[in-house]
């Protein structure tokens, strides 16, 4: 296995820099796992694809606005991505540039004027440990970021993120805070749609995972099975799991929306195989094919970059060869990619 082996030629033209007006009017490209075949549709076509009985899991997760900027005493930019809540106070934090922000350091907050940053230690991943100083303390971190912070926008996307994409690259039932990036499938379901789906007979049930750092980083070695991955947290309640546990007791299929959703319910399963019960903690767990799926029968998704360890994922589910075609497919019909792109649904 080589990392290698899940690369494709992207035209730079089709990365997806807006989202569409409609959440459910992208195009979506339905794989057929049995028969290797493809379908065309748009996205709120999904209605067709599944049947009374099905159940859909979303994640809940909630994207902050995780990107801050400032300045050094000295008048140097920074621009700080936090990653993970240490405490009210404490964030571990990316910061670009980073060479010269040593321990101790103070950085000043764009557009907020009652506090300030200080570094107060430096991970030996390259990583800070940032903690707001006020007067009283009485301010959280939280809430200067909530104030003052940028949604976290993917680097292939050019350009500053908006007012309106606080809306836009949020899920309609986002409701757990924590995130640093969308579960991206999810930002195709409409209210109406999941109503529709409902009333239709298909289940909803929630999970979250916070999606993290690991998302951003690619796989730099040659084997995806020594590649790093990044802690992300999750839970599934109990009462969640038996519901899932029913669908396929009841001969319903488990669609997960979006990769995320894939690896909870999957960590969730491997201990007791096939058999699915409420947990919660981090999971670091990375899948690749040639990996037997427990829990999900169907997946819908986004494109996913090249050589990325989702990416891989949707190969193990799929298949190698039936995936990269679809994705050949995909680019010759000038299909839109990544986090605000087009769809796939594979069942």
């Amino acid at each position: 296995m080589r990392t290698s082996d899940y690369d494709y030629s992207l035209p730079e033209e089709l990365i997806a820099q807006q989202p569409l007006a409609a959440r459910d009017s992208c195009r979506l490209l339905s794989l057929n796992i049995s028969d290797s075949t493809f379908e065309h549709l748009i996205f709120s076509d999904i209605k067709k694809l599944l049947r009374k009985g099905d159940r859909l899991v979303f994640n809940n997760t909630r994207v902050i606005p995780a990107r801050l900027y400032g300045t050094k005493e000295n008048g140097v930019p920074i621009e700080f991505l936090f990653t993970e809540k240490i405490d009210q106070y404490s964030w571990k934090v990316i910061a670009k540039p980073a060479k010269r922000l040593k321990e101790g350091g103070l950085v000043n907050i764009n557009n907020y004027s009652d506090g300030k940053l200080r570094i107060v230690n430096v991970l030996d991943d390259g990583s800070r440990i940032a903690r707001l100083e006020t007067d009283d303390g009485s301010v959280e971190l939280e809430t200067v970021l909530e104030q003052c912070g940028h949604f976290p926008l993917p680097p292939y996307i050019a350009r500053e993120d908006t007012a309106e994409d606080r809306e836009n690259y949020q899920t309609v039932f986002a409701k757990c805070k924590g995130a640093i990036a969308a579960p991206t499938a999810g930002l195709h379901f409409t209210t109406q749609l999941i109503d529709d789906l409902k009333t239709a007979g298909v289940d909803i049930s929630f999970v979250t995972l916070h999606v993290g750092i690991g998302t951003f980083r690619p796989v730099k070695t040659d084997d995806p099975r020594e590649h790093p991955i990044h802690e992300e947290y999750f839970e599934l309640t109990g009462e969640t799991a038996q519901r899932i546990m029913n669908t396929r007791e009841n001969g319903g299929r488990v669609i997960a929306v979006g990769t995320t959703v894939v690896r909870v319910l999957e960590h969730c399963a491997t201990v007791d195989n096939r058999v699915l019960k409420g947990r919660s903690g981090v999971t670091r767990m990375m899948i690749l094919p040639p990996y037997q799926f427990k829990i999900v029968d169907g997946l819908i998704t986004n494109f996913h970059l090249p050589k990325s360890t989702l990416l891989m994922l949707v190969c193990a589910f799929a298949g190698r060869e039936f995936t990269l075609n679809a994705y050949d497919e995909a680019i010759k019909m000038r299909y839109r990619f990544f986090s605000y792109g087009d769809a796939m649904a594979i069942m």
